[in-house]
């Protein structure tokens, strides 16, 4: 039994190898465990900045809204100008043609006067 006992210097230097090993196994890095939270944040994160996106979205239409706001207003007070400026042309041609209606009248009614003056 002695025998099974005893070891050769060999044997003893392989056990210490494996005990240093062991050893430094335990300072070795150990694979990354995903914690099962970090899929939630990557998803949270994603939802987050697609968030934002669709706000920058939106807010870029409104600015772009409220630009073709702004011109159809311009373009409006433009049409309304000229539409009054129009309308104040033809009142004037109205009341000239008018004044042109009474004085031929009245001028007609000269002429008639004169005609039945004279009979």
């Amino acid at each position: 039994m002695k025998e099974a006992r005893q070891t050769d210097f060999a044997d003893r230097l392989k056990t210490a190898a494996e005990a240093r090993q062991v050893l430094l196994a335990g300072f070795r890095a150990k694979p990354a465990v995903a914690a099962p939270d970090a899929p939630d944040r990557a998803a949270r994160r994603a939802a987050e900045l697609q968030q934002v996106r669709a706000d920058r979205a939106a807010a870029r239409a409104a600015k772009k809204q409220a630009a073709a706001d702004r011109e159809l207003a311009a373009a409006q007070a433009v049409e309304a100008v000229a539409a009054a400026q129009l309308d104040a042309r033809r009142g004037e041609r109205k009341e000239r043609k008018a004044l042109t209606k009474a004085e031929a009248k009245a001028k007609r009614d000269a002429r008639y006067a004169a005609r039945k003056a004279r009979q």
